[in-house]
């Protein structure tokens, strides 16, 4: 068993994964839906906030779009995304925003004799690739820019999500910045008309499916592949320089990020400029009601996700995502202080 998955069951008791209610959680019981992009690392601090406080979380990890749905239908105390959502949808369903972590998004591929690393993809080749019109693996543009790298004459097997997904989100952002064919068919959103390739659902879906799948090409967060020793590739960025998928890469990409004047917090970090910046960078956000429904129920949120910012920088970095700088854990105390009030008006108790 690797890491990743015996994490999985070790958090089974912390992170319980259950059936979304009709209704919200428990008072005073920490619940959450959504992105699968920040599951280890939550399911980590998860049980090292349960060890020292007692104090469980429920968290489902469903995709982006189901994490949406279900803060919408006030069925969690909160929703994550990886996508995050425009401030007329946030005023919409009166929703305070803010991002928990950033991270990296690699291609995984299961190819006979590629190491991890051992492959560079570019971003064109890569939206060719899921656009169908690259097919094999020992296709010339693959080969222009590996040289040296013995390349089967292999049909290549596209992998990708089947479920609303801000890992798809962001991946798609991605190739809608480097390829005008990729803009003008696919386009960018949690969910996509995929013109080839089989759906896999979840981050863990699509590691699995790879991994059992020969010739295959799939895109995870990196802790996905790292955990299950999946051959991630290395990468050429904004300014063709080749990358590889690291913490200094990805926060390389994110050392531009002006969270102060982005409305709702709302960045997008892929294909950020930098010569060691990695193309595919992302943050994943919480969404949470500026007037909840249950006022215990989301201080209590509040106060593990405090915790996390100023304890879980060693556990996420651990799993090579990149925690918060402090100057922007500020930002988001001072937005929970300002804008998430109780029934009587007050802020949340987060401390």
């Amino acid at each position: 068993m690797n890491l990743l998955n015996s994490n999985f069951v070790r958090a089974a008791a912390v992170v319980v994964g259950v059936a979304a209610s009709a209704t919200i959680a428990h008072a005073g019981q920490i619940s959450g839906a959504g992105a699968t992009f920040p599951y280890p690392i939550y399911a980590k601090w998860a049980q090292a906030y349960q060890a020292k406080t007692g104090m469980g979380l429920n968290y489902q990890s469903i995709g982006s779009g189901g994490g949406i749905k279900q803060i919408q239908a006030k069925t969690v105390t909160f929703g994550a995304s990886d996508k995050p959502l425009k401030s007329d949808v946030l005023d919409k369903y009166g929703l305070a925003q803010f991002p928990m972590i950033m991270g990296g998004i690699v291609p995984i591929v299961n190819v006979e004799g590629i190491k991890p690393g051992e492959l560079v993809i570019d971003g064109e080749t890569l939206a060719n690739i899921f656009l169908g019109k690259i097919s094999k693996w020992n296709d010339p543009e693959i080969a222009a820019i590996n040289p040296g790298v013995n390349l089967p004459s292999k049909s290549i097997a596209v992998v990708h999500r089947s479920d609303g997904s801000g890992t798809t989100f962001n991946f798609t952002n991605y190739l809608n910045k480097v390829s005008s064919s990729w803009k003008s068919t696919v386009g960018s959103d949690t969910s996509v008309q995929w013109p080839v390739g089989i759906g896999a659902k979840g981050n863990e879906g699509v590691a699995n499916m790879v991994k059992q799948t020969g010739d295959s090409i799939g895109y995870v967060e990196y802790a996905y592949a790292k955990q299950n020793a999946l051959s991630y590739t290395k990468m050429k960025n904004k300014e063709g320089h080749v990358v590889a998928p690291t913490s200094d890469a990805f926060q390389a990409a994110a050392a531009n990020a002006d969270w102060a004047h982005a409305p709702g917090y709302r960045l997008i970090l892929t294909d950020q400029p930098g010569a060691g910046s990695w193309p595919i960078t992302a943050a994943s956000f919480i969404l949470m009601y500026k007037k909840p429904v249950d006022d215990k129920a989301s201080s209590e949120a509040l106060k593990f996700f405090e915790w996390a910012y100023h304890n879980g920088g060693d556990a996420a970095a651990s799993l090579d995502y990149i925690p918060m700088p402090m100057s922007v854990v500020k930002m988001v105390e001072d937005t929970w202080q300002k804008d998430i009030k109780d029934s009587h008006g007050k802020a949340l108790a987060f401390r």
